[in-house]
């Protein structure tokens, strides 16, 4: 395992039971060695569930059931696997993921229409789905509400760290509470989601105003990080409502009782993206990256992901290298809008550039200071528009050489 990565947590959070949702992990041995690498989340009769999932166009097998079973709504389990992606396996992943999907399903005594599966780790080899549904009896025989933790561990990849969080908010009174887990650390640039991201709460929520509530957080949050610019074929978000927090259900996405929860998700899916960048591979430090003055919010994050994107940029940081003209080139070559002779930017609240040109009597100290912290702060403004953005991604040093460079042995 790759050393804890320095920009990680001192612990993972307390995240308290979610009525409805039970958790259990097994060891099955499909990769690693004495660590678990399975788990089954199993969610009460009548749980909603909404997703956003890979656009690659090489997504794996788990990947394609997840797509059709979200159109029921429902979800009564989750069988997750790290370790091996089932992804580029042809016929036979295909045929992997249906039985583990018929297996859960039958030992849960429910539709396999509800049961959603996710795998992450090697590409292209066979995922030897008998480990996973053989775990089946202990996984059923363990599961509880506070796994949570050990849930997220065995998810983990290249992962440093667990990722996890929570936020409680109310709705007619009623607490309600959101727990999420995520994992991800390499091949991070999502394209409508990230990695394997699980949350679940007890809110009643159709599985329709889920769907708009998750889409809107998502595109706040795992869209706007990058660790290396790479779409995973496995990107899976799966949001579950179980119901049982007692509010009044809520049908229609214009409720205004769903304020204070939207926040409180788009809270939490920000702290879990966040999360990753910190764990990107070989990374020392966390950049935030703001972008003012485009055209728009799409436009503006897609400059942004420009400069996040950009190894010129991740290198002369993680060389706590000022060299802010690599900033010039990647708005440049976003292909967005931006007005050369009224380009603005700042590092670490520091204005270096106005109006296209450098500042008067520019002074590199206070920059060069602050390239030496862990938490690295860029701020451009195009001059062309109020479209706003932020995205949030990590240095690139020789660490993540190291890490892909045998990921497979």
């Amino acid at each position: 395992m790759p050393e804890l990565s320095p920009l990680a947590p001192d612990s993972f959070p307390l995240l308290p039971p979610v009525e409805g949702v039970e958790l259990a992990t097994a060891a099955t041995g499909l990769r690693y060695k004495k660590r678990d690498d399975a788990l089954l989340m199993r969610f009460a009769p009548g749980t909603t569930v909404a997703g956003v999932l890979t656009r690659s166009q090489t997504a794996g097998a788990p990947v394609l059931w997840c797509r059709e079973a979200l159109a029921g709504g429902r979800v009564q389990a989750i069988l997750v696997n790290s370790g091996n992606a089932n992804a580029f396996t042809g016929r036979a992943g295909i045929a992997s993921v249906e039985r583990c999907v018929s297996s859960t399903a039958n030992v849960l005594d429910c539709s396999n229409r509800e049961v959603f599966v996710a795998s992450t780790g090697v590409i292209g080899e066979p995922l030897p789905d008998n480990k996973l549904t053989d775990s089946l009896p202990e996984l059923l025989d363990s599961l509880s509400q506070d796994r949570w933790e050990a849930a997220a561990r065995a998810i983990m990849t290249t992962d440093t760290f667990p990722k996890g969080a929570t936020r409680t908010t109310d709705i007619d009174g009623k607490t309600v509470t959101l727990n999420g887990i995520a994992k991800g650390s390499g091949m991070i640039a999502p394209d409508m989601a990230t990695m394997l991201a699980f949350v679940a709460t007890d809110a009643d929520l159709s599985a329709d105003v889920l769907q708009q509530l998750l889409t809107r957080a998502n595109n706040r949050s795992f869209n706007s990080i990058t660790v290396d610019g790479d779409t995973s074929t496995s990107d899976t978000l799966l949001l579950a409502a179980t119901g049982k927090a007692g509010n009044t259900p809520i049908r229609s996405i214009t409720d205004p009782r769903l304020r204070r929860f939207s926040r409180a998700l788009e809270e939490l899916l920000i702290d879990l993206a966040q999360q990753v960048v910190k764990d990107g591979e070989g990374a020392s430090k966390f950049i935030t990256v703001e972008v003012t003055g485009a055209t728009s919010a799409r436009s503006a994050r897609r400059m942004g992901l420009a400069i996040a994107n950009s190894p010129l940029v991740k290198t002369a940081i993680a060389g706590e290298d000022a060299n802010w003209g690599r900033i010039v080139m990647a708005v440049g070559k976003s292909g967005e809008r931006a007005d050369r002779d009224r380009l603005a930017i700042s590092i670490g609240g520091v204005e270096i550039a106005q109006d296209g040109q450098r500042v008067e009597d520019y002074d590199e100290t206070p920059i060069a200071e602050h390239m030496k912290g862990q938490d690295i702060l860029i701020q451009v403004d195009a001059g062309v528009g109020r479209g706003r953005a932020r995205v949030w991604t990590c240095d690139l040093t020789h660490g993540y050489i190291d890490i892909n460079a045998d990921y497979r042995s």
